[in-house]
């Protein structure tokens, strides 16, 4: 029996670039909730936007944000890794000396932006409405960094293969959508982030249920026994599921009329 669903966000249950839940997804958090069923928001976003998305049942879900680097439910932090400081510095002046390329350090409460373009400041202010704090030197942030991001507009494809190159061996590097690439903890990711859950409620793989898209959800969907990949997502994750879907909504609204159990 299903206990718990988790599901990726960009791209997954938000398609095509959408930054709103459909109007269905409430009230099946609730239906499921009301089955016993956990549900899972599993991004790479920060907290206080996942909770800001899902206002209505904010405090009825769990949250794995940042890609694995925190967990948190019903506000208890469950589980929380960092990069390195020396390295983090290293990394984030390496992006900022990239053309094209734009920095988001992920903090606790909020997000930290050294900006090339005002373009960028205002996307992560008022379309993606994350918290965030822009500074003139990334370098003087003080608090501890859960994840390093690079967004590149014209598409992280022309960046990619450098800051793996470059810095795989000293942190786990994912690309997370077409325009962004997250560094965290070396080990960290949404797979080991949902065995925490796992392990926090009792329930095995065999009882879970996880929906992705992108190779950032590449531990998370192989943690479960039901893995959707989305049919709009990456090949390779497709071939990685043992069912592809359209949406996730279609997919809930079976778990909860008792056609998947």
């Amino acid at each position: 029996m299903i206990k718990l669903i988790a599901s990726d966000l960009d791209g997954t249950l938000l398609q095509n670039d959408s930054q709103q839940l459909s109007e269905k997804v409430v009230p099946y958090i609730r239906k499921l909730k009301e089955m016993g069923i956990i549900f899972v928001a599993a991004s790479g976003r920060q907290y206080a936007n996942l909770q800001r998305l899902f206002e209505p049942v904010k405090d009825e879900i769990a949250y794995i944000c940042e890609n694995g680097a925190l967990v948190v439910y019903k506000g208890q932090v469950l589980h929380k890794t960092v990069i390195d400081k020396e390295i983090g510095e290293e990394i984030l002046v390496d992006i900022r000396k990239r053309e094209g390329c734009e920095i988001l350090l992920s903090g606790m409460n909020t997000s930290y932006l050294e900006p090339k373009t005002n373009e960028y400041a205002h996307r992560m202010q008022y379309i993606v409405k994350n918290n965030v704090t822009i500074v003139k030197d990334i370098l003087n942030v003080t608090e501890d960094y859960l994840k390093i991001s690079v967004y590149e507009r014209n598409g992280i494809n022309h960046s990619e293969e450098y800051f793996k190159t470059k810095w795989g061996d000293k942190v786990t590097v994912v690309t997370s959508g077409t325009a962004w690439l997250d560094m965290i903890s070396l080990g960290t990711n949404k797979g080991s982030a949902m065995k925490v859950l796992q392990d926090k409620f009792d329930i095995s793989p065999k009882e879970t249920m996880a929906f992705g898209d992108n190779y950032n959800d590449v531990e998370l969907l192989s943690n479960v026994s039901y893995s959707y990949a989305m049919n709009s997502g990456k090949k390779d994750i497709i071939k990685l599921c043992k069912y592809s879907v359209d949406t996730v909504e279609e997919i809930l609204e079976k778990v909860i009329n008792g056609e998947i159990l």
